[in-house]
C-alpha cells in the first residue's frame, strides 16, 4: 500500500495562489481548471477522494432529510433577510437572466438539474469545499480554509452581478458548515444540489422570484 506523500506548506499555499488566479482571471472554464489541478495535487501526494473529504456516511438517508430542510430554510434566509438588505446596500439585483430559458419548460430543467447534481453540486464541492479547502487549511488554518474557497466560489459567479457574488459566498460559507459539522464532503454535494434544485424548479413554475421586500 503506497504512503501518502506529505509536502510543505508553501506548496499548498502556490497551489491555493494558482487556483485564485484561474478564477479571478476567469481562465477558461475555472471549476473544471481547479478539478484538473486537484486531479494533479492528489497524484502528487498519493491520496484518493477521501483525502479531500469524500469520507463514508453515516446513516445517509437521515443526513439527506436534514440537509435538505437546512437547504430550504438557509433558502428563505437568503430571500427574506440578505438579499433585501444586499439589494439596498448595493442598489443592484441578481442577474439570473442566465436561468430564463428553464422557466415553463421541462426539457431544459431536466437537462439542467442533470447539470446541477453532477458538474455544479460534485464537481464544483470538490473544486472548493475538497480540494481548495483541504490545501487552504494546510497553509492558512481553518479560518483562511473557510474564507478563501468561499470568496473565490463566489467570484466564480461575477456574472449574476455583485449581489449574486455576495449570495454565493453566503451559499459557500454555509456549504463549508454542512461539510464540517458533518464531517463529509457529501453533505455540502447534497447541500449545493438542494439549493440549485429548488432554485431551478422555482424558476421552472413561476420565474425569478427575487428579495420577500
Amino acid at each position: 500500500m503506497r504512503r501518502t506523500r506529505v509536502f510543505p506548506w508553501y506548496v499548498a499555499a502556490a497551489e491555493v495562489a494558482v487556483a485564485a488566479v484561474v478564477v479571478v482571471l476567469d481562465l477558461l472554464v475555472p471549476t473544471l481548471v481547479i478539478l484538473g489541478l486537484a486531479g494533479l495535487s492528489s497524484l502528487a501526494r498519493r491520496s484518493g477522494p477521501a483525502a479531500l473529504g469524500f469520507t463514508r456516511m453515516a446513516r445517509p438517508g437521515r443526513m439527506a432529510v436534514q440537509v435538505l430542510a437546512l437547504t430550504a430554510g438557509w433558502a428563505l434566509v437568503q430571500l427574506g433577510l440578505v438579499m433585501p438588505v444586499v439589494e439596498r446596500l448595493t442598489g443592484a439585483t441578481q442577474d439570473v437572466s442566465d436561468f430564463a430559458i428553464v422557466e415553463g419548460d421541462p426539457a431544459v430543467l431536466g437537462g439542467l438539474l442533470l447539470l446541477t447534481w453532477t458538474i455544479a453540486a460534485v464537481g464544483e464541492e470538490t473544486a472548493y469545499r475538497g480540494y481548495l479547502f483541504t490545501r487552504a487549511r494546510e497553509c492558512l488554518g481553518l479560518a483562511g480554509a473557510v474564507i478563501v474557497p468561499s470568496v473565490l466560489f463566489g467570484l466564480a459567479h461575477t456574472e449574476q452581478g455583485v449581489v449574486g457574488v455576495v449570495l454565493t459566498t453566503l451559499d459557500a460559507l454555509a456549504l463549508t458548515w454542512l461539510r464540517l459539522h458533518y464531517r463529509t464532503l457529501w453533505a455540502a454535494v447534497l447541500g449545493h444540489g438542494f439549493n440549485n434544485t429548488i432554485g431551478l424548479v422555482t424558476f421552472f413554475l413561476v420565474g425569478p422570484v427575487g428579495a420577500l421586500w
